[in-house]
Formats: C-alpha cells, sequence, structure tokens
C-alpha cells in the first residue's frame, strides 16, 4: 500500500518462479515479494527465461500450469482473508510455508506473519499461542516447529486444501511435501 502497510496474497516456494508477468506476456508487476525463509534460488535473465518460453513447448505449458495455480491460490487467500479466523489463516499459511519447506522447522518472526496475514501483531500472538498449547507448533523467538501437520491441518479452514489440490492437480504431487502418515 501506499502507507508502507502489506498483506500476504500468495506464497511461492520450491514449486514456483517469481517473474509470471513475463510468461503472460509482459515486463513487470506493481507488487512486491519477500523472502521469509533463507535457502537458496536460482535466477535467470528476463531475456533468457522468455527466449526458452519460446523455444520450448512443454516448459511454456508446466509455467502456464503454474501461472494458473498461483492465480487460484490468490484467490482463495482473498476470500480466506474474508471469511476466515486469524488462527485458521495463521494454519493455513503455516501449511503453504511448510509445503515449500524441506524442514519441519523454519524462521518466522510474529511480525512478519502479521504482515503476511494483514492483522496486529497480538493477533498473531494469540493465534499462535493458541496452536503451541494444542501441540501443534513450538514457536519461540521466531522459530517455527511443526509438531502435529495432521492437526494444523484439521484447525485450517478448508482454503489450505482447495490450493493445495489444485497445484497438485495442475503440477503434480512432487512440487510440494506430501503429508507424512499420522
Amino acid at each position: 500500500m501506499a502507507n508502507g502497510q502489506a498483506s500476504e496474497v500468495g506464497t511461492i516456494g520450491n514449486e514456483g518462479a517469481v517473474g509470471l508477468p513475463q510468461v503472460l506476456g509482459d515486463d513487470r508487476a506493481p507488487t512486491s515479494v519477500y523472502i521469509q525463509v533463507p535457502g537458496a534460488g536460482l535466477r535467470m535473465k528476463a531475456a533468457l527465461f522468455k527466449k526458452e518460453l519460446a523455444r520450448s513447448a512443454s516448459m511454456r505449458t508446466v509455467m502456464l500450469h503454474y501461472a494458473h495455480a498461483f492465480f487460484n491460490q490468490v484467490a482463495q487467500s482473498a476470500a480466506c482473508n474474508q471469511f476466515h479466523s486469524i488462527e485458521q489463516r495463521c494454519c493455513r499459511w503455516m501449511l503453504m510455508t511448510h509445503d515449500r519447506m524441506q524442514s519441519d522447522k523454519f524462521l518466522l518472526t510474529q511480525e512478519f506473519l502479521a504482515m503476511m496475514l494483514g492483522v496486529q501483531r497480538t493477533g498473531v500472538t494469540a493465534a499462535a499461542g493458541g496452536l503451541q498449547q494444542a501441540g501443534l507448533i513450538h514457536y519461540r523467538r521466531g522459530n517455527v516447529t511443526i509438531i502435529d501437520r495432521p492437526g494444523l491441518i484439521r484447525r485450517s479452514c478448508e482454503c489450505y486444501g482447495v490450493s493445495k489440490k489444485e497445484f497438485d492437480r495442475l503440477l503434480g504431487e512432487r512440487t510440494m511435501r506430501k503429508p507424512r502418515p499420522d
């Protein structure tokens, strides 16, 4: 926003890419990208990316499927922010982050999570505290550990499952974490 406020509308991880305007025939977007979790990434010059899209039909198909899945995630996030509690949205967001991680532990400050959910930090404190008290996560000093993923899924709203199902349908289940057996 013009006043510096921000809110999450989509999550990108090991399954995706920043730069969808290139796939859709444009060269810029009026949005910002925040890196929330330390890790490695790959970078490619936009001109080379466009050249490879033009050369490879299969790459174009995969990128268009990804754009479709991401668009669905953005739409679902907008509805979620309107209709679901902070705790449910917090669960959805932690699950989406967990899907894109290679670990049950990741860095996540309350301030950043509040910005992503578009709420006050006190709301995140209460939601994360409730999830920790229920034994679903361990949260201390910006470090989250997912303890009970199935429980977190049960506590989340339907938005997590809708987005995950679309990613799996369009990109294949191998792109993100598979649920562990209970």
